[in-house]
């Protein structure tokens, strides 16, 4: 189990064991010779007993105070956590979509980043939450121009996920 400090609005590795599963599953990015982990990542990596994650004061966290200092800096977090830790128990491989506008972006099973595109842009939603039509035509415009397709990820109040694929179809 490696140790994974949190910094402000990210998380981070130094140590070797998480460069080696990054090589292996993926898990966060290389930067500046660490290895930086989004929020998701590294709450999944903590309930897997892969990482603990530590305070800027070498301090464990909590599962609780981390997950209430996640939702201060994204206050969809948890939908956003659903989402993640459904498709990687699924086996698929998923990074962050910024640059995309979308919140993640979903790679086919055996498919490894660098290796080919992603398959999906995957947007997180609460079951409770009322997307308009203008929202939904923007989100799938975006999986399009990209040449992904979109998938919903829906969680419903037992955190349960249920997906809805979306894409363009010419008659």
């Amino acid at each position: 189990m490696f140790k994974i400090i949190f910094s402000r609005e990210f998380l981070y590795s130094e140590e070797k064991d998480a460069k080696d599963l990054q090589g292996r599953s993926k898990f966060g990015e290389k930067k500046e010779g660490r290895i930086q982990y989004s929020l998701v990542e590294g709450l999944y990596l903590a309930e897997k007993k892969k990482a603990r994650i530590m305070d800027g004061k070498g301090k464990n966290m909590s599962k609780e105070n981390f997950i209430r200092r996640a939702r201060r800096i994204q206050p969809n977090f948890w939908v956003r956590y659903c989402v993640f830790r459904d498709l990687r128990d699924r086996g698929y491989i998923v990074k962050t979509a910024l640059k995309f506008g979308a919140d993640f972006r979903v790679y086919d099973r055996g498919v490894k980043p660098g290796d080919d595109h992603a398959k999906w842009i995957v947007y997180p939603v609460h079951e409770s939450e009322v997307l308009t039509w203008y929202e939904f035509a923007a989100k799938n415009r975006v999986a399009h121009s990209t040449r992904k397709k979109l998938l919903l990820g829906v969680v419903d109040e037992e955190n349960d996920v249920s997906y809805w694929e979306c894409s363009w179809v010419k008659p």
